[in-house]
């Protein structure tokens, strides 16, 4: 499993023009999820996100995480992180899971990331979307789990 995550000042989700998910400041997620992940990567993933400390403190540096701030969080799938690039011209897709294997795994994260954080929204899996956002810093980091 793959976590792509941009600090953020705002971030919003659309789907055929239509406002499905935004937040203000925060943690923009894009999820990828690999062929070989399981239900007991999740609770790994998410306390990670919700830890990761990507925010100023108190003396500006980057020591304050997305509960230290009581930001909002924001997940996107994006099968896309799954990819293998390592050599040719055209990504290749036999490391990604399924999309029924990777839907499963997407809304089990996103029902325990909502169980643990206040502020949660997220995009609609397998959708066309379109992202918006104003990254912070820029700050942006790939979380890899295994």
């Amino acid at each position: 499993m793959k976590a792509l995550i941009q600090r953020v000042r705002h971030a919003r989700v659309c789907v055929d023009e239509e406002e499905v998910g935004a937040i203000d400041q925060g943690m923009l997620v894009f999820l990828g999820v690999e062929r070989n992940d399981t239900p007991l990567l999740l609770e790994k993933v998410a306390e990670r996100l919700l830890n990761y400390r990507l925010f100023a403190d108190e003396e500006g540096r980057m020591n304050a995480s997305l509960r230290d701030i009581d930001g909002g969080l924001l997940l996107v799938s994006q099968f896309t992180l799954a990819a293998d690039t390592r050599k040719g011209l055209r990504p290749g897709f036999s490391t990604a899971a399924s999309p029924a294997d990777a839907q499963l795994l997407y809304n089990a994260l996103l029902d325990t990331l909502r169980e643990r954080h206040p502020t949660v929204e997220a995009g609609r899996f397998g959708a066309d979307m379109q992202i918006e956002l104003l990254n912070d810093g820029p700050v942006t980091f790939l979380l890899e789990f295994q």
